[in-house]
């Protein structure tokens, strides 16, 4: 199985051709395809590629399927004996991307 280990946001994903991953919420509109650079690791049946930071020669290219919201997050804030009671929410934003192929030059 080929794999990629690509970075996004700051944050990790495992790129699978084929599959699909959630990253935080790129500017980019649905259907347009994007080349993903910044990939620290390859994984090619028993061949392992490690990059210092990045592997140079590998790109992974993606199609943004859809834009949406997670799942709510309720924050409640409470101090006994004080009344102070502060709830508040947040819905964090996703980009749903499609692997297309993971390429190494």
């Amino acid at each position: 199985m080929k794999y990629a280990i690509v970075e996004s946001g700051g944050k990790q994903f495992k790129a699978v051709e084929g599959s699909s991953i959630e990253v935080d919420l790129l500017p980019v509109e649905e259907g347009t395809q994007l080349v993903l650079e910044n990939v620290l690791m390859l994984v090619d049946e028993d061949k392992i590629s490690v990059g210092t930071p990045y592997l140079k020669n590998v790109s992974i290219k993606a199609t943004v399927t859809e834009h949406f919201k997670g799942p709510k997050l309720v924050i409640f804030k409470y101090r006994p004996k004080k009344r102070i009671r502060v709830k508040t929410g947040h819905r964090q934003k996703y980009t749903r991307l499609m692997i297309e192929s993971i390429s190494v030059e």
